[in-house]
């Protein structure tokens, strides 16, 4: 009787860890996929607070200007992905990472020509991830609709990042061209 009682008992365990992992990945949905909804829209998130920051803290007019451009994509980038990762029963992020918190923070103790130097290199750091991130999704993604979404936003992404190589204060060093798919 004992040996049936652990046979139940690793039988119920079992059962009980599947569902949990079901619950982290919806049917239909690959893990992958997922992930990249998660990443993506942290990232989106985090522009969006930094594209803010940029408008009212901004020494340079690019700078502000380049902030509102940041607000309004990754606004719109957000509301898109949200759309179809609900479709989907897939979570988005509620807030940015600690990384980009941290770094956020780190800019907005900054002020002048500082502020603006920091917030360019992290823009070109920030959509240089993001771009491979999209390329990735666009070329490897399961899931049709999240490819046909990354697909759509890489040029607007790319765009970014041209944009950010050309900001006040971008040293050559940060501005240089890597390899970005």
């Amino acid at each position: 009787m004992t040996m049936y009682r652990a046979f139940l008992a690793a039988m119920l365990a079992s059962m009980c860890s599947t569902a949990a992992f079901a619950q982290d990945t919806p049917q239909g949905a690959p893990t992958p996929d997922a992930a990249f909804v998660k990443a993506a829209s942290a990232a989106g998130l985090a522009e969006i607070a930094l594209g803010q920051m940029a408008t009212s803290e901004g020494k340079s007019d690019a700078v502000k200007t380049f902030g509102e451009r940041m607000v309004t994509d990754h606004t719109k980038a957000n509301a898109d992905l949200k759309g179809i990762a609900d479709t989907k029963g897939l979570q988005v992020s509620t807030s940015v990472t600690t990384q980009d918190d941290a770094a956020s923070k780190a800019i907005g103790a900054k002020s002048g020509d500082a502020f603006d130097k920091a917030f360019g290199q992290k823009m070109i750091m920030d959509h240089r991830k993001a771009v491979a991130l999209f390329a990735r999704e666009a070329t490897s993604g399961k899931d049709p609709e999240l490819k046909a979404f990354a697909e759509k936003t890489l040029p607007t992404l790319r765009e970014h990042l041209d944009m950010a190589r050309k900001l006040p204060g971008v040293t050559m060093t940060h501005a240089a061209k890597t390899e970005t798919p």
